[in-house]
């Protein structure tokens, strides 16, 4: 395209971009508010596009800048929208100009007017902009212009991304030929180009694989005629060997692992061996050994990361899925013990990591844990793959493997290598890695090979290397032997059990503390008292020690470790109490700000707590910390003692703090001391009603519509104590307290802090009992924004947030309040609707576009029908978790029959009982649903002082329905009618007892 000419408003825009890069702070910004200013101004987008497709300008500012513009301002209704909207007329000479410059020559241009393109295609596309992929696939197919094929194919992949299942289809017959000839052309197209035409072709196969779970027959025919020479143009890229300076040809391998057929797998399996294997001495090369990598750490235009790292992880992807697939893995089952042997070599440490390790303990740690992403973890999860898809010839595979990659460092370092190692450690790492698949396997008899043997000759061998001299190898020794220490010799466990505790005080190097540590947390627990009495004091001042330098990650690995070892010290733990405990005191207000620090400080102070002779010292030594030891069941006279001490203190807190974590933290001090005081609380101060005017003035702030959420968030467990435990005084307050609860719950971005308020209101009701009429007549009386009223606002919330609701206490509490408003047919109940279930209105896949234009639509049910359907819904959760507790001849049977056909649930309920009396079908019901809410969810401690906590809700709801259904027959009737067939079963299952 010829260049623009350059008219006044013009030159003033490019005058504007270019302060807007000038490094003087005020030309800057007032650049950047004349810019901002002009683009509420008809035509902005129009000009902006011209400089952007002016190409004397040497940078891609103007596209970028269009980019921001085209979110805020092209599409009216669009979350980010900002008026004023662009004219249709802008938006079409937008679009052509942006078109027209696809072919610039300049990469970083050329990708920023791409990215302005796939800004306006997920508004505009392909309704409003249907020329758009015909100009691209021209703009591809034209072999005159590389720029040109540039331009189109980086536009290509932008978009490819929210192509779906209707453009799809349509667009691959015609796509795919045009990415095949660029692929195929290494002579005309470079790499990085046939790179771009994979990425392509990898998002629409991407797309075709979500499509085949629906449309299998559709897309196998689509497809199946394109395959073969796919097939073949993928084999050749991948049969030539790895190249350790040609970064382009990583790409291109990188974008070549897509999902194959069956049939047509076996052409490409030589290739990729082949390209596997060489990797592996380009990688020893680049990384394990670090003499050759230039390009660590580089991108190309695009951002795209080119070192060989990333290009092996990507492998070891492709790699995992092949073994993986049960399709797949018997293509390369006689190739197992190979593919391990070569997997563990991959898994050595990199001069890079011996490098960041040394000098960083934290991202050792961290590596350790799997939080960040390396060849070493997918090279693990490789070989975890094979142990869980191969059965026992992957254990064999990985054992036999292991053997001869340690008989391997054993000979490198007969042989004097410095390197020796590294194989060795990385042998152990992968054992290691999959102990719990090892130990299982061996236990099961799968493998005849003793596992302990092997790690035994493993360790044993190079226990008297220096560790110094070779810090990684002797922190790996550690961990492996906690591994596998339920198959290890007794002797060998309480050398290394020594070895660790005495580690921890040495100077040595990080890595190898690490390792004691990881070996005490484990070991410490099974460890003899007879044998660590002797070196725990020692092994507690090390520790000690250690918290003072420990950060971050190796913090939290110390405190785990110290954890254990109090646990184990008995008496040496209770002798070294006072040093301790101040210690992890001050570390738990340091670290207040640090949710996972906190927990393993509390968890410490758990361990303290519980070891005899230390609870009332630490009591005494906790109470100007305020700590959360107090919430657990401590003496009454404890919790006075908290009182005298901090209670002025934590009321000013709430009521004059702003940082919410110490709102949350006085929040629960304020809950605690209602829990444990009740009554007596009162007494405790000079004054009574002082006191409960500032549990009062607290609920009050606490409440406060305009406080943000998080501020309020443990509002709602301060509540109930107050309502369980001052009901009294309470009782004058409730109407008031109602109101706060409503602009509360109105005003709360928070979900969590929805439910907790919607538990009060619940509990509230079953406080009004037998007279839940008034309580909805009251509620009746209050207003609430937006709703008639704040009984109708209440329900449409809780009907909505009942089924997210958590926590046994929670739900039962919640249901059983549900029921009893049911019961009172109160004729309010009849004149709400409420949200019932989702529409499912879109069909294929919800692209960005189709979510807007069609957002999620809801029935519209009654009220009553809504509570009898969620009284359903908790029922079936129930008889769910009954059905996985039992086994497989489970008493329980599933209901037959056609429940359409029972016009009246009460003449089914009339059939003979299940295998067992309904009693004992509830009682497993209720013991089922405890215990799986426990396993979930940790209730909140101050619930167990509530009678409901203890209510059965299967017989609660059970015998709800039987007396409901027959004082009611013909409503009971009327409401089953609007239930699903699931409902209606569970409770035909409940009144057939």
């Amino acid at each position: 395209m010829a260049n623009v000419a350059v008219d006044k408003d013009q030159q003033w825009l490019m005058n504007c971009l270019s302060a807007s890069l000038d490094p003087n702070q005020e030309v800057r910004s007032f650049a950047e508010a004349s810019l901002d200013q002009a683009s509420l101004q008809p035509g902005f987008g129009r000009g902006l596009s011209q400089v952007a497709a002016n190409r004397d300008l040497p940078y891609g500012l103007p596209a970028l800048i269009l980019k921001q513009f085209i979110r805020k301002h092209w599409q009216e209704g669009d979350e980010s929208f900002q008026p004023p909207a662009v004219s249709s007329d802008e938006k079409a000479v937008i679009r052509g100009l942006l078109l027209s410059t696809l072919d610039d020559p300049n990469r970083k241009l050329c990708t920023a007017i791409s990215m302005a393109i796939a800004a306006i295609a997920v508004y505009d596309w392909p309704e409003s902009w249907p020329d758009l992929l015909p100009f691209l696939l021209k703009l591809i197919g034209d072999q005159t212009s590389m720029n040109g094929v540039q331009g189109g194919l980086r536009c290509l992949a932008l978009l490819s991304g929210d192509l779906d299942d209707t453009m799809i289809p349509t667009l691959v017959p015609v796509l795919f030929p045009c990415l095949y000839t660029i692929v195929s052309s290494s002579q005309t197209f470079n790499k990085y180009l046939r790179t771009k035409a994979l990425s392509v072709v990898y998002a629409c196969t991407s797309m075709l694989g979500a499509m085949s779970g629906v449309y299998q027959v559709e897309t196998n025919a689509l497809m199946e005629p394109m395959l073969k020479p796919w097939l073949d143009q993928f084999s050749f890229i991948l049969e030539h060997p790895v190249q350790p300076e040609d970064t382009d040809d990583w790409s291109i391998r990188m974008e070549n692992f897509p999902s194959f057929n069956e049939s047509l797998f076996m052409v490409i399996v030589g290739p990729l061996w082949q390209t596997f294997v060489s990797s592996l001495s380009v990688y020893t090369r680049s990384s394990i050994e670090g003499t050759e990598d230039p390009y660590e750490g580089s991108y190309d235009s695009d951002g795209a990361e080119k070192s060989l790292d990333s290009f092996v992880i990507q492998l070891f992807e492709f790699l995992l899925t092949i073994v993986g697939s049960t399709k797949f893995v018997q293509v390369v089952a006689n190739n197992i013990a190979d593919l391990v042997y070569y997997t563990i070599a991959f898994l050595q440490v990199t001069e890079q990591q011996v490098h960041t390790w040394s000098m960083d303990a934290n991202q050792f740690v961290a590596d350790e844990d799997d939080v960040t992403y390396s060849c070493r973890v997918s090279g693990a999860l490789l070989l975890e793959e094979v142990a869980t898809s191969c059965g026992g010839d992957g254990i064999d595979a990985i054992i036999n493997a292991a053997s001869k990659r340690f008989s391997e460092s054993q000979q490198e370092k007969a042989a004097g290598s410095v390197v020796w190692w590294r194989m060795k450690e990385a042998t152990l790492f992968a054992l290691a890695s999959l102990s719990e698949q090892l130990l299982e396997a061996e236990v099961s008899g799968l493998t005849k090979v003793s596992i302990g043997n092997l790690l035994e000759q493993m360790v044993t061998e190079d226990m008297g290397i220096g560790i110094h001299e070779y810090p990684f190898l002797y922190a790996r020794m550690f961990i492996s032997v906690a591994k596998f220490s339920s198959v290890m010799s007794g002797g060998i466990l309480e050398h290394f059990l020594l070895a660790a505790m005495k580690t921890t005080g040495m100077d040595v190097p990080p890595a190898v503390k690490v390792g004691a540590c990881r070996a005490l947390s484990q070991l410490l627990p099974e460890a003899n008292k007879s044998t660590i009495e002797p070196q725990m004091m020692g092994l507690l001042s090390s520790l000690t020690d250690l918290l003072h330098r420990a950060s971050d990650e190796t913090l939290h690995l110390v405190l785990e470790t110290l954890q254990a070892a109090i646990k184990a010290g008995h008496e040496s733990s209770a002798s070294a109490e006072p040093i301790i405990s101040p210690i992890i005191l001050n570390m738990w207000v340091l670290q207040i700000s640090d949710p996972f620090i906190c927990i393993d400080a509390i968890e410490v102070l758990e361990a303290i707590k519980n070891t005899p002779g230390c609870f009332l010292p630490l009591a005494s030594r906790i109470l100007p910390y305020i700590g959360p030891v107090l919430n657990e069941n401590a003496p009454t006279d404890v919790v006075k003692a908290a009182y005298d001490v901090c209670f002025d203190a934590i009321i000013r807190i709430v009521l004059e703090s702003d940082d919410h974590s110490e709102m949350q933290n006085a929040t629960e001090c304020l809950a605690s001391f209602v829990s444990g005081g009740r009554q007596e609380l009162l007494s405790w101060g000079s004054d009574s009603g002082f006191t409960m005017r500032s549990l009062l003035d607290a609920a009050s702030r606490l409440l406060d519509p305009d406080l943000e959420s998080s501020g309020s968030l443990f509002v709602g467990s301060y509540i109930l104590q107050l309502i369980l435990h001052l009901p009294s005084q309470m009782g004058q307050h409730i109407q008031n307290l109602i109101v706060a609860l409503v602009r509360r719950m109105q005003s709360a971005s928070i979900e969590g802090l929805r439910s907790s308020l919607l538990l009060i209101f619940a509990r509230l009701i079953h406080l009004s009992a037998p007279n839940v009429e008034q309580f909805i007549n009251l509620l009746m009386t209050i207003p609430a924004e937006g709703y008639q009223n704040a009984f109708v606002y209440v329900m449409s919330e809780w009907t909505k947030q009942q089924g997210e609701i958590q926590g046994a206490y929670q739900i039962k509490v919640t249901t059983s309040a549900l029921a009893l408003l049911l019961s009172t047919r109160h004729p309010e109940l009849t004149n709400i609707n409420v949200q019932g279930h989702l529409i499912k209105s879109i069909s294929g896949i919800t692209t960005r576009s189709k979510a807007k234009s069609a957002p999620d639509q809801w029935t519209i049910v009654p009220l009553p029908a809504k509570i009898l359907a969620l009284l359903a819904d908790a029922l079936i959760e129930i008889q769910e978790q009954v059905r996985d507790a039992e086994d497989e001849d489970s008493d329980w049977e599933e209901i037959h029959g056609d429940m359409d056909s029972d016009k009246n649930l009460l003449s089914s309920a009339a059939a003979t009982p299940f295998g067992r009396s309904g009693y004992e079908h509830l009682e497993a019901m209720a013991k089922a649903y405890n215990e799986n809410q426990e396993d979930g969810y940790e209730d909140n401690i101050l619930s167990v002082t509530d009678p409901l906590n203890e209510l059965n809700l299967a017989n609660y709801l059970a015998d709800f329905l039987l007396k409901f259904s027959q004082s009611d027959r013909q409503l009971f009737d009327n409401l089953c009618q609007c239930l699903t067939r699931a409902q209606q079963d569970a409770i035909k299952v409940a009144l057939n007892r």
